[in-house]
């Protein structure tokens, strides 16, 4: 195999100094998609990248494969409005999810479908609240992989517009008043009223009243405000107080500020802080004033219990020292949700709470008014509990009986489930609306030593068979407080179904163990979730699951950074390296894309002791000189010219840097798509990705291929 013939790429004699310490910058150039030279440069890549993709084994396979395994569609739990449920749906004809409602005759409807207004594709579905009574509903649509989403209120039963577009309101949280004539909701600061290196970023909370120009809307929250703070908006069951929890950018932890709409009108609500300055996440949560308990405000908080609790007090005190500890801390457990069923049908008021048990979803039984634990819910296996709006617990505003959620695992699509408090019973409400032949898959969650003798976990895939070492794809994130969780995944039931294993790896940094798991991987300690995959690599091998020469590593985004570092602090560990929507840069990541939104996660170079930290693992920064003989790994980098949160610059800045440096054949490659963006696409556009990916890996890891093109 000889050294592929890589574009022209011309290396710049720029060094700054920044707090004492020389940093060369030698592809500055490539940040900027206008300058002529990086687009003759992307042209070149594209052109290696169609060459060296004909050569990849299995292409059509596992086309095939991807395809007829996300045939299964995809439902998710109910969002109840009166008797109206509404929900999301794909089946195996459609690229993205349907929203429906089923009217009160019983027939079902389509109110949102994101491939009948635009059928190329492109279009996406943002976000959707119905009102109060579910007469109206108001969601947000994405077009053209612009990443930039338009808000629209739609009469429920008609499907009549009946108000917007609304602009700048990507990822907005809205909350409706219960008359249903007005709501709160997030929106972007005009970009021509900020300062260039703010655009993007300002989001204020604003009430919108239906029917009305957005341009008299009232800003009613964050004047003054950091800007890079997020908000999440909500309004109490009887509608007098309005709840705004507020994050510095990414950060888990909050302030929580309370308004009461009986002493003032939603124009100008007065908020006062119940959270403020502390280093903790807290949520309110009214209890319905026809409740049995109606005087409780539930308070789900990981303030002094890195790994959750639910407490309880009464709106006359909201302060901590008032909180009253109704379900505690679990040590080996993270508490994601809560649902209180308390209707007039339930002779028990009960409580049920989700947690999530080394990454595996629970759901307990707990006396509402004591929250001693009298039982759980049974679910199907051992997987991931979800749904809408970022709850796992979906009951009836109203109050009721009766609780939804979404469970999934490895081999299961996601399925909806009702749990019923009059039986105890659990049934099947909406399985997955496609028929598909899984593959057999064996799933094992293993344990770990990283450097520093922390305990990881992972799960490893396969199909069961052959004990010995396999080509093996190793995943992982490691940030932003996310956990890695089992889910359905068509790319992994391939990859298993061609003979190899998949290992996921839930290192620190995400939320698999609680807050104190995710600290112990950020700003500082983020050397510690690089250690930690390193170690599962390394733990692979010596288990005799894989070898040096049939491992390959995979992440995105946040991922994409993780992969960065351990191809260029150990290139030797890795055969292969598939790296999407990458972080490379640390040095400059703030200046683009949200890179400003995420220095309570990373740091700052503005600090002398910060910049230290991401100079010191910023992949760019550290491929080694060409002449120091390193063979870097396989890699592909693949990323998306609409994506908003991370510059497609940095992917192209790394692969120029290591096409300079290796010294080997294997191949150093970039994917670049255009007409999507960081996040959601239509399955179409998710397999033809896939495809590339396993496609380029079975090619370096040398898969066996009976299923050859």
């Amino acid at each position: 195999m000889t050294r592929p013939p890589y574009p022209s790429a011309e290396r710049l004699d720029l060094v700054e100094t920044i707090h004492g310490q020389a940093v060369a910058d030698p592809y500055r150039w490539l940040e900027d998609p206008a300058d002529p030279r990086t687009a003759t440069w992307r042209q070149a890549q594209e052109e290696l990248l169609t060459a060296a993709r004909e050569t990849w084994p299995g292409r059509e396979w596992f086309r095939a494969r991807l395809a007829g395994l996300l045939a299964c569609g995809a439902v998710t739990t109910p969002v109840w409005r009166g008797d109206r449920p509404f929900f999301t749906r794909r089946t195996a004809e459609q690229e993205h999810a349907v929203l429906l409602t089923v009217d009160p005759d019983g027939r079902e409807r389509v109110l949102v479908d994101p491939g009948a207004l635009d059928p190329a594709g492109t279009t996406t579905l943002d976000h959707w609240t119905p009102s109060p009574q579910g007469d109206l509903l108001a969601y947000g649509v994405e077009a053209g992989g612009l990443e930039e989403s338009d808000l629209y209120v739609m009469e429920t039963s008609t499907g009549r517009t009946v108000d917007g577009p609304i602009d700048r309101t990507r990822f907005t949280s809205l909350a409706w008043l219960p008359d249903g004539k007005a709501f709160f909701f997030t929106r972007q600061i005009p970009a021509d009223l900020l300062p260039v290196e703010e655009r993007e970023y300002h989001s204020r909370l604003w009430l919108h009243r239906v029917g009305t120009d957005a341009a008299d809307d009232v800003m009613v929250f964050g004047e003054g405000r950091p800007m890079t703070e997020r908000y999440q908006v909500s309004v109490a069951p009887d509608g007098r107080w309005v709840q705004v929890e507020s994050r510095d950018g990414t950060s888990s932890a909050n302030d929580v500020w309370l308004a009461d709409l009986a002493a003032d009108a939603p124009e100008t609500p007065r908020f006062e802080p119940v959270q403020a300055g502390v280093d903790a996440g807290t949520r309110l949560e009214f209890a319905r004033p026809d409740s049995p308990l109606a005087e409780r405000v539930y308070v789900l908080t990981d303030r002094d219990a890195p790994r959750g609790r639910l407490c309880v007090t009464t709106v006359d005190d909201l302060s901590a020292e008032s909180w009253r500890e109704l379900v505690a801390e679990d040590p080996d457990a993270v508490l994601h949700d809560f649902a209180v069923l308390d209707g007039p049908q339930v002779e028990r008021p009960l409580l049920l709470v989700a947690r999530a048990r080394h990454a595996i979803g629970e759901i307990t039984v707990h006396d509402l008014a004591t929250g001693e634990r009298i039982g759980e819910v049974p679910l199907p296996g051992l997987g991931t509990l979800g749904g809408a709006f970022d709850r796992q617990l979906h009951v009836r505003p109203e109050g009721g009986h009766e609780a939804w959620f979404c469970y999934t695992d490895y081999a299961t699509p996601g399925q909806v489930y009702r749990y019923d408090a009059t039986t105890g019973e659990t049934t099947l409400w909406a399985a997955a609306p496609g028929e598909v032949e899984v593959p057999p898959i064996r799933v094992r969650q293993i344990a770990y030593p990283s450097k520093d003798g922390t305990e990881v976990r992972m799960f490893v895939m396969d199909d069961g068979g052959d004990p010995g070492p396999r080509p093996t794809i190793l995943y992982g994130y490691g940030g932003f407080d996310i956990a890695l969780t089992p889910a359905f995944d068509a790319a992994v039931l391939a990859w298993v179904q061609a003979g190899g294993r998949y290992a996921i790896a839930n290192l620190r940094g995400g939320s698999e163990n609680g807050q104190a798991w995710h600290r112990a991987g950020m700003l500082g300690s983020k050397q510690n979730v690089f250690d930690d995959f390193h170690a599962a690599a390394d733990h692979l091998v010596a288990a005799g699951l894989t070898s040096g020469d049939r491992l390959a590593v995979f992440g995105g985004s946040n991922g994409g950074l993780l992969v960065g570092a351990a191809l260029t602090q150990h290139p030797e560990k890795y055969a292969a390296v598939v790296c999407s929507a990458p972080l490379l840069d640390m040095v400059r990541y703030e200046r683009f894309g949200k890179g400003a939104l995420w220095t309570g996660e990373y740091g700052t170079v503005a600090e002398p002791e910060q910049f230290g930290w991401l100079h010191a693992y910023s992949p760019y920064h550290r491929v080694r000189a060409a002449d120091s003989g390193t063979d870097y790994p396989a890699t592909l980098f693949t990323v998306f010219d609409g994506d908003t949160r991370v510059d497609p610059l940095h992917a192209r800045k790394l692969a120029a840097a290591l096409q300079h440096a290796t010294v080997g054949a294997r191949p150093i490659l970039l994917r670049d798509e255009t007409g999507v963006g960081h996040g959601q696409r239509a399955v179409s556009r998710q397999i033809g990705l896939a495809v590339d990916r396993l496609s380029f890996l079975a090619a370096q890891l040398a898969v066996p291929v009976p299923f050859d093109d």
